[in-house]
């Protein structure tokens, strides 16, 4: 819901910096793989009570998440970048909240594997209408210039960084947050189908 937004203001700082990163010869691939670690890394510091670390490290992997696309488009786009994009930004979405679980496993698992399966199903919408767009040539320009086709909805990027960080700044409220934030990545996944329904029928 948010990401157009927020795009229109962090794109010019993306920009400069993946164009010095481009130019020093660094591929987007890297940038993908490097951001995916340091989500991993902010996981496991989570998953130890270290949640301001985790915070921090969250930041920079979504940093590192916006710069690949940037490098990808001064050095050359390719399929398997975007793949590649796609499967390690899932792969994050799933560490953080099992972070969360691995540190607190008696208050934080169930909201955690609600969660992890409201992403699941969310992404699941996500890629079947990418998919299908495709399919039928559609043009998904107006999200900007991605890999696959991007719809909108309640729940996305900028959202699930926001309850990532709220989680941290307030980990005792991970529960409520997560059941919230579940209940909104489902809401965006039933909006997607009937979306679907009516674009692809």
């Amino acid at each position: 819901m948010l990401d157009g937004w927020a795009r229109e203001r962090i794109d010019p700082v993306l920009n400069a910096m993946g164009e010095r990163l481009a130019a020093a010869g660094v591929s987007a691939n890297a940038v993908t793989l490097a951001a995916f670690a340091v989500g991993v890394a902010a996981a496991i510091a989570i998953s130890i009570g270290w949640f301001w670390p985790g915070l921090a490290l969250i930041a920079f992997s979504r940093l590192g998440d916006g710069l690949d696309g940037v490098v990808a488009r001064k050095r050359g786009k390719t399929d398997f970048g975007g793949f590649l994009d796609l499967v390690l930004d899932f792969g994050f979405y799933a560490a953080i909240p099992l972070g969360f679980a691995i540190a607190d496993p008696t208050a934080n698992a169930l909201a955690a594997a609600v969660l992890v399966a409201a992403f699941y199903v969310n992404g699941a919408t996500f890629l079947g209408y990418a998919a299908l767009a495709a399919k039928r040539g559609l043009d998904g320009a107006a999200r900007g210039e991605k890999s696959v086709y991007f719809t909108t909805g309640l729940a996305e990027a900028t959202e699930t960084f926001a309850v990532f960080a709220a989680f941290c700044l307030f980990p005792g409220w991970f529960t409520p947050i997560a059941w919230i934030f579940a209940a909104a990545c489902l809401w965006t996944a039933f909006w997607r189908i009937v979306e679907a329904r009516r674009v692809f029928v």
